[in-house]
């Protein structure tokens, strides 16, 4: 069976149009069904029939009247906002506790929200003069006061790529930041004036000095850690190279087979104890789109 790429699902309707008409907002704020969001970017959660955790709705009457409101889009003519309210931390959970286990629609309003928060915390003036700037758009732009200009929700790309051998191996990577024994599949920000393409031959270059060919897109996810949009491309290495992390950015590097890579991603769903000799024993979650690369790959359908 194919996997599902988590977070990357249209699971409703952005309704864009609907921005900027503020007496249509102020109605379908009145019977909008609300996504309450923290400044970390954490969200109410309630019990769901299997025993786990859910996202939870609040009505117009349960928001400070304060609170800054975002419109998130219509599922079968009925509302959703986003409002973020300052909350303990308890019973509130993040995307990263919630991704894997909520339905489409949940992730998709989560994500949205998420990166909205965390572009209005990052961008409160203006870049032309330095103005504190304000909402506008129902959220989706800020505006200057001074100068008239708006400025719109910022998106970085990012390529991540699963480098193979035409055969049975991929080439995984341990950054810095990650406890030993646990790699993923390499990615890197586009730079200025770059295409997502070369992007992908430059990245993989510069941290494990490995040439690739025959570049391909797989797939996009957003990640709003703050605001990345993850592009998933897949290449073969050119021959036979010496693998060489950069130590600056890659502390390791280096070729597993299929075997190697299944039994990691066993081992990091919980199903079985890592054995302690084993060089690979944790690959990437399955809330991100490096895993799905991975089961991509394991399942023989990478291209």
């Amino acid at each position: 069976m194919r996997p599902q790429l988590k977070l990357a699902a249209a699971s409703y309707d952005r309704a864009s149009h609907r921005r900027a008409d503020d007496v249509w907002l102020a109605e379908a704020w009145q019977r909008a069904r609300i996504l309450l969001v923290t400044p970390k970017s954490a969200t109410a959660v309630e019990a769901s029939a299997d025993g786990g955790e859910r996202v939870a709705f609040a009505s117009p009457g349960d928001v400070p009247a304060d609170a800054p409101r975002r419109f998130l889009g219509l599922v079968d003519d009925e509302p959703y906002f986003a409002a973020t309210v300052e909350a303990e931390d308890q019973g509130w959970r993040t995307l990263r506790d919630l991704g894997s286990s909520i339905d489409d629609l949940r992730a998709g309003l989560l994500t949205s929200a998420i990166a909205l928060e965390q572009w209005h915390q990052r961008h409160p003036r203006c870049p032309l003069c330095g103005t504190p700037t304000v909402e506008s758009h129902a959220g989706w732009t800020r505006t200057c006061p001074a100068d008239g200009s708006e400025h719109f929700p910022r998106t970085d790309p990012a390529m991540i790529t699963l480098v193979h051998d035409g055969a049975d191996r991929c080439l995984l990577g341990r950054n810095h930041g990650w406890p030993e024994h646990r790699y993923s599949t390499l990615a890197g920000f586009v730079d200025a004036g770059e295409s997502l393409e070369a992007a992908v031959v430059r990245e993989i270059g510069e941290e494990v000095s490995v040439a690739v060919t025959d570049v391909r897109y797989v797939a996009s996810q957003p990640w709003p850690f703050p605001s990345s949009l993850m592009i998933g491309f897949s290449a073969r290495v050119a021959g036979e190279q010496l693998v060489q992390p950069d130590h600056v950015e890659m502390a390791e590097a280096g070729w597993f087979t299929r075997e190697q890579v299944q039994r990691a991603a066993d081992w990091t769903d919980g199903r079985g104890e890592p054995d302690p000799e084993a060089e690979l024993q944790h690959v990437s979650p399955p809330l991100s789109i490096s895993r799905y690369l991975i089961e991509l790959w394991l399942a023989g359908e990478l291209p």
